[in-house]
């Protein structure tokens, strides 16, 4: 880094290097800065490399936080790499590849300065450093004429809406989404979340937004930032999941990280998208992301909205499918069936839905593997897509042949819903012996009772797993309850809180409570279409004896007593000793003969997800988490993280 620098280990002795952090102010006519910033260094993008890289740096670094009040040297950098922005998008048109090769050295150095600055220094003693400049001959001062900061951001933005993604531009895009993302880091060593300091000021309310809503908030550029920053960055704003545009690109190490600028911009988005409102502003990052259309829709929305964009809904859907392996991706989908009603209609309208629900149904399959975040972002993705009865009626006319990572048995055809309903059962029989989550558990059930209306035509298996996590439930229920008699008996007398297995016994009622609504919101609406479920009812009947006459199940155990009684009656009378073919010949003409009038019908069984009050608590330390753990070219000691748990991170 500086003068033609190629290796990390090279720096702590390199000249120019040396000069830029020590005590003599350099002009910025000086030939020296041309020199500085002509070299060849491949960017780290392993998480080893970028620790060698910044335990180079950071002696570097500390020595210019020392001098720059005299040398005004970090500020001058800042002012040569500004000046070559203004020619980027000229240089780009004329393929000067010399002039952008400068302008991300220029920039990389920067950005690695600053994250050690940001490390060192609080938000105010960094906006002292970018305030610093040469006066006269060897002597600095403080100057409020410009902030060089608001600058730099504001230059940053600019460059990712206006260049255009090309080979030739690749890393220099690259480096001005990991410089927002590092200047943003201050979140990561805060145990609080950040409402306000002198950055988020800036991207918020300053000269940022004013450039940006030019271009986020036009359709015609088609999402300006937001295009730029998580794919006008790769060509498009959400091309960035596409893997358009990435071609072959040097200076980057693509073995670790085949699309490092794409995963970048993502993370940025999340980031800017998660942004607190202002005290009397909202985050228009994340009001731009609620109400962006699609590029194929040309009705005119009945109210004109001044944060609206157009952006092609097929390209993003096919994207969202095909990189749900990602915590990031999976809450980029989150956040826009949440928050974005123009593409949650979208999705729900495909007609090819399981390319994206079998992605989520994987991550909850492989919940031992996956971080709770990511299996709370599936389920609730879930949750909300069961809010619709066009998708839990379509799931069932999706037939799968040979579902390759559902290894505990071979499936060689079953439906997306039963699909669906085995993968969910599996999450609640995982978290009611390992994790014991009620937050998982509530979701789960939620998202059955959204379903149980529509079930149709139930795979074998899926009929037998809903009874058999009754049957779990049901001994787990027997087993509570006889610790909390034997409790009470110890405990005559005494008159201290109930034990934790007496509240335990009061989750599990609830829990069998919805798992018996299910089952009979499901015999009440469909019967006729689950012959399966009715057979598995039967062959496990004794289990129900039990909770009929329990004052916490009678009026919902009435419709399952009389489906019970109706098809055991006809059982009897067709013999004994009958083949399972035989009994489900009875099961299915029995289904056409009971009198729908003989169950007792019920309030239809309907959640909704709702996002906590502050939802910032849990999101922004998810976000910052990713950006720790999955941020390409960046390395932060754990030491000093405050934000999260490391072991959360």
């Amino acid at each position: 880094m500086g003068a033609n620098t190629s290796q990390i280990s090279d720096l702590s002795e390199n000249t120019s290097l040396k000069a830029l952090v020590g005590t003599e102010a350099i002009s910025e006519n000086d030939p020296f800065w041309n020199q500085l910033i002509s070299f060849t260094f491949i960017s780290p993008t392993c998480s080893g490399d970028s620790k060698m890289l910044e335990e180079a740096v950071i002696p570097l670094a500390k020595m210019l936080m020392e001098n720059n009040p005299r040398t005004g040297n970090f500020c001058a950098l800042v002012r040569i790499f500004l000046g070559r922005t203004k020619e980027l998008k000229i240089s780009t048109e004329c393929q000067d590849q010399l002039f952008i090769w400068q302008a991300h050295n220029a920039l990389f150095m920067i950005r690695c300065l600053l994250k050690v600055f940001i490390r060192e220094m609080s938000e105010d003693e960094l906006h002292l450093q970018f305030s610093y400049q040469e006066m006269a001959p060897g002597v600095c001062r403080e100057t409020s004429r410009e902030d060089l900061l608001e600058e730099l951001l504001s230059n940053l933005i600019h460059l990712i809406v206006e260049v255009p993604l090309l080979d030739i531009t690749y890393s220099i895009l690259f480096e001005a989404v990991t410089t927002l993302l590092v200047l943003f880091s201050y979140q990561l060593f805060s145990k609080d979340i950040l409402r306000d300091g002198v950055v988020y000021k800036h991207a918020m309310k300053g000269r940022c937004l004013s450039l940006t809503t030019t271009h986020i908030f036009e359709p015609k550029s088609e999402g300006g930032l937001l295009y730029g920053l998580a794919s006008g960055v790769a060509s498009g704003l959400w091309s960035v999941f596409t893997l358009g545009g990435a071609g072959t690109k040097t200076g980057l190490d693509q073995d670790h990280n085949h699309l490092p600028l794409s995963n970048q911009s993502l993370l940025l988005l999340l980031v800017l998208a998660n942004l607190t409102d202002g005290p009397d502003f909202p985050n228009p990052y994340r009001q731009a992301i609620t109400c962006f259309r699609n590029t194929q829709d040309t009705s005119v929305p009945p109210v004109e909205q001044p944060h609206t964009f157009q952006i092609n809904f097929n390209s993003l859907y096919t994207a969202l499918c095909e990189q749900q392996r990602s915590d990031q991706a999976t809450l980029l989908l989150y956040t826009l069936l949440h928050q974005n009603t123009n593409m949650r209609t979208y999705i729900l309208s495909r007609t090819d839905m399981d390319n994206l629900v079998l992605p989520i149904l994987e991550i909850l399959y492989h919940v031992e593997e996956r971080n709770s975040h990511h299996v709370y972002m599936a389920l609730i993705i879930l949750l909300i897509l069961t809010e619709d009865d066009a998708f839990n009626r379509s799931i069932h006319e999706v037939v799968l042949k040979n579902v390759s990572w559902y290894t505990e048995r071979s499936l060689t055809e079953i439906s997306l819903g039963s699909l669906l309903i085995l993968v969910v059962i599996r999450t609640i029989q995982f978290n009611m012996t390992r994790t014991r989550d009620k937050y998982l558990h509530t979701n789960c059930l939620a998202a059955l009772a959204n379903m149980s209306a529509q079930f149709r035509c139930l795979h074998q298996y899926a009929s037998q797993r809903i009874i058999s996590l009754f049957a779990l439930l049901s001994k787990k229920h027997n087993k509570v309850l006889e610790q909390a008699t034997q409790s009470l008996r110890v405990r005559q007398g005494d008159n201290t809180a109930l034990p934790d297995y007496a509240q335990d016994l009061n989750v599990i009622e609830e829990v069998i409570r919805m798992m018996l609504e299910i089952i009979n919101s499901c015999l009440c609406n469909s019967l006729h279409h689950n012959p399966n479920l009715v057979y598995a009812l039967l062959y496990k009947r004794e289990m129900f004896e039990q909770f009929r006459t329990h004052p916490s199940f009678q009026d919902i155990m009435q419709n399952l007593d009389t489906v019970i009684g109706f098809f055991s009656q006809r059982l009897e009378q067709a013999g004994s000793d009958l083949s399972v073919e035989r009994v489900q010949e009875v099961i299915m003409k029995g289904a056409q003969a009971l009198p729908k009038d003989r169950l007792k019908k019920f309030p239809e069984l309907k959640f909704k997800y709702v996002e906590e009050d502050q939802p910032e608590d849990f999101f922004i330390p998810y976000v910052w988490s990713l950006v720790f753990n999955s941020g390409v070219g960046l390395h932060w000691s754990p030491q000093g993280i405050e934000l999260f748990s490391m072991d959360s991170g």
